[in-house]
């Protein structure tokens, strides 16, 4: 197999994913036909405006760049030493982007935990992380909830995509396949409760994990499905995927069947949709990532994932400059994989 633990495979999922997002964010919440009356037949090919610029990034990126943070905390601070503390650590990480969202929030955080390790992170340092852009309600209900969901006591019923988007990083982070699932599932439940939710998460970890290890698409997709298997409450996951698969193989390729695998709002066709496109986009990042976005659903948030695929696989050379050149916070997010490598890029081990 052909190892990409690397520094360039690491910065390509993270910032392949924050390509897929910016393209996605002007497109979400629109029609296809609407999205070829105003791009034409192709819909879109290049970044347009989406909250006051171009290459603008969604709360997609903003949490994955939050995960990211919450693994490398995971092993720079002492309070979180020890697997068992991983997962919490991503939790605090992600009671920051709350802050971001609701500054509000601040002396409730400081009063429930004294600790400045819990309000305190470099991300929060960034203004463009306060900007709000249409964070999920299901995040944002469940972690003001104040309480700690996973997959054995669930905080809610939500299969929303709001884990799944996110989750790359944890990917990025276990190097084993199995343990990247369970770890992915851990971290969507804490505001995903539905198995569809957290499952879906895992899956694609563990399919990251694999193309990182240095998997062909194929044989990561099969290992991750191989997993999804095992695991109780998998039967819409499975079937959205296999949808993927059957369409793969048929070799249909257009906007109009990616419809047919779902919206993207859900996360079992999230991810479904994403491996549609990133096994149909044949070895070209652009033509993966712009048939993600090109549909009537969660263009942002399937382009998010699908980036993440294929910059894993493809490193992040590949991935187009005028898109990293103009990509918001595209210095902070290379300096966030950056981090995560660092932490878990040069050990096999991830505890």
């Amino acid at each position: 197999m052909n190892d990409r633990r690397t520094l360039d495979h690491f910065t390509g999922c993270l910032i392949g994913g924050a390509v897929g997002d910016a393209l996605g964010a002007p497109i979400e919440f629109t029609r296809l036909p609407r999205i070829r009356m105003l791009y034409g037949e192709q819909g879109v090919t290049d970044y347009d405006t989406a909250y006051g610029r171009r290459g603008a990034i969604t709360d997609d990126t903003q949490m994955t760049l939050f995960t990211a943070e919450g693994l490398i905390l995971s092993k720079a601070r002492q309070e979180y030493a020890g697997p068992d503390n991983i997962v919490l650590a991503v939790y605090h990480a992600y009671l920051r982007w709350l802050y971001t969202q609701d500054a509000q929030i601040q002396k409730r955080l400081i009063k429930g935990y004294g600790t400045c390790s819990i309000v305190d992170g470099v991300l929060t340092g960034y203004k463009e992380l306060h900007c709000k852009r249409a964070p999920g309600n299901t995040c944002l209900s469940a972690l003001r909830s104040g309480n700690i969901g996973n997959t054995g006591s669930p905080i809610n019923n939500s299969k929303g995509c709001g884990g799944v988007m996110r989750t790359a990083p944890v990917g990025l982070a276990f190097p084993d396949a199995e343990e990247a699932f369970d770890v992915g599932c851990e971290c969507a439940a804490l505001t995903h409760g539905h198995p569809s939710g957290y499952l879906a998460s895992g899956a694609a970890a563990a399919l990251i994990a694999d193309i990182i290890a240095g998997a062909s698409l194929e044989d990561a997709v099969d290992n991750a499905v191989r997993i999804l298997k095992t695991r109780r409450g998998m039967e819409e996951c499975l079937r959205a995927v296999e949808t993927a698969l059957e369409y793969v193989s048929k070799g249909e390729e257009s906007p109009e069947t990616i419809e047919k695998i779902g919206a993207g709002w859900l996360a079992e066709e999230a991810l479904a949709m994403s491996i549609y496109a990133a096994m149909i986009a044949g070895g070209d990042f652009s033509k993966g990532v712009l048939l993600a976005v090109n549909h009537s659903g969660d263009s942002d948030s399937t382009g998010a994932v699908t980036g993440n695929f294929l910059g894993a696989l493809y490193g992040v050379g590949r991935i187009p400059e005028k898109w990293k050149e103009e990509l918001e916070l595209n210095d902070v997010i290379t300096e966030i994989s950056f981090d995560l490598f660092e932490r878990f890029g040069m050990n096999i081990s991830a505890v």
